[in-house]
């Protein structure tokens, strides 16, 4: 009798320390090419981090990344809670929020840029002025001139952040600036719009590999812009990969990543694959100006 308790309480210790361990396993068991993961992408890169993630998911099936897109603002929340591990935004991280992170989680989340984007300037095709100086830029922006101007948010998105720091110089829009929905509502208003301008994104009107943005470059075209660090005077530039490689357009900004792993797991394992040379490729198809690998010209005799 005293055999057979024995034997039943050792069963039970034994059931009792197998399911404390699979309780006690960590929620991140994830690998670089397996798992689940959710991020958070600034909304006016859409168009190309869903190339990137396509790729990525079908060169390893095992990985599985669900991306929530949205206001810039909205991803640095997601980043300050347990909703995401991975942002992709037009920032990094300032002094004081490496200092916070790093009081919480006791190490640095990693961030670093990985390709130049652009806001496009884009008007209606039937539109009168497609030439902009920076001063009439800001002067639309500040309200000096009548015309509509479209965003694709009202104060939270990193298109608004960036024209406010960047051409406002930290003073607010004027009333003839307004918002819409998102990028693509932009440009579905501008190109109903004969006197608007809009500023987008330049993955979401840049490519001329994608079709449907093919198709919307028959209802709107990118605006030139001055160049303001060219030595001859004059020289107006439209947003491409070449422009924003060769500082002649105006309104270039970083994209960068932003990941909150102390281990190497998916989100790792995607920022990694980015900034290597498939993913520097896909920013290049996009129009973007990838930041990590330098792709060299070299003149040839035919």
């Amino acid at each position: 009798m005293k055999r057979k308790l024995i034997i039943a309480l050792g069963f039970f210790c034994w059931v009792t320390a197998c399911k404390n361990t699979s309780n006690n396993k960590p929620a991140n068991t994830d690998t670089p090419k397996s798992g689940t993961i959710h991020i958070s992408v600034d909304e006016s890169f859409k168009p190309v981090i869903e190339e990137q993630i396509k790729v990525y998911q079908s060169t390893y099936p095992d990985a599985h990344i669900i991306a929530s897109y949205k206001a810039e603002i909205e991803c640095f929340k997601d980043l300050e809670s347990d909703s995401t591990r991975l942002i992709v935004v037009a920032r990094g991280l300032t002094p004081k929020e490496q200092a916070y992170y790093e009081s919480q989680l006791s190490f640095k989340p990693q961030w670093s840029e990985v390709a130049y984007d652009a806001v496009a300037i884009i008007v209606n095709s039937n539109g009168k002025d497609s030439v902009f100086t920076m001063q009439k830029v800001k002067d639309i922006l500040s309200g000096k001139t009548n015309t509509v101007a479209i965003m694709d948010g009202k104060n939270a998105t990193s298109t608004v952040r960036f024209l406010k720091d960047s051409v406002l110089l930290g003073s607010e829009f004027g009333k003839n600036v307004v918002a819409v929905n998102g990028s693509e509502a932009v440009v579905e208003a501008v190109s109903k719009t004969t006197d608007a301008i809009g500023f987008v994104g330049l993955s979401w009107v840049g490519n001329n590999n994608d079709p449907k943005q093919e198709a919307q470059l028959k209802k709107i075209k990118l605006a030139l812009v001055e160049c303001v660090k060219c030595d001859e005077k004059g020289v107006f530039a439209k947003p491409s990969q070449s422009t924003i490689t060769f500082a002649q357009y105006p309104l270039a900004r970083p994209l960068f990543y932003i990941v909150k792993e102390n281990v190497t797991g998916l989100g790792t394992g995607f920022t990694n694959f980015m900034a290597l040379e498939r993913g520097q490729l896909i920013f290049r198809r996009a129009t973007l100006a990838p930041s990590k690998i330098n792709f060299r010209v070299r003149k040839t005799n035919l």
